[in-house]
């Protein structure tokens, strides 16, 4: 395994899993009961306020962005871009969607905005590195 690349997967994996913390914060916030909300646990946050409607949309947003993400940082590998790079800037967008989340949350929405054009920034930073590199 490439030097690097065990940072690389644990990244991955946390980005992966930042939606799905969204969602138990969503739930949790709202006042989700399994047994009672299971049976349409969507329609139960569709009619979510408050914090809790935001960490839904925040949960959206990551499920939007993520492969996104996922498919830049296997094309940056791919086409060889240096591991430090590409754990630069997967570090990058898994702090700025935590900082995305957290803005979301406490509704700060210039804040937020400025969180996800950065992690974006990363996103873009990849297939650029990588077009560099495959040429």
């Amino acid at each position: 395994m490439q030097t690097g690349m065990k940072l690389t997967i644990i990244l991955m994996v946390i980005a992966s899993l930042l939606p799905w913390l969204c969602s138990v914060l969503a739930k949790a916030s709202a006042g989700f009961r399994f047994a009672k909300h299971n049976q349409d646990p969507r329609g139960f946050l569709a009619d979510s306020t408050g914090i809790a409607a935001r960490f839904n949309h925040a949960q959206a947003n990551g499920y939007e962005t993520l492969p996104v993400f996922l498919a830049a940082v296997l094309i940056a590998i791919y086409t060889f871009v240096p591991m430090a790079v590409v754990n630069l800037l997967a570090a990058g967008y898994v702090l700025f969607r935590i900082g995305y989340i957290a803005s979301y949350a406490a509704n700060l929405g210039m804040l937020r905005s400025v969180n996800w054009l950065l992690s974006m920034l990363c996103v873009l930073g990849l297939f650029t590195f990588a077009f560099w590199f495959g040429i």
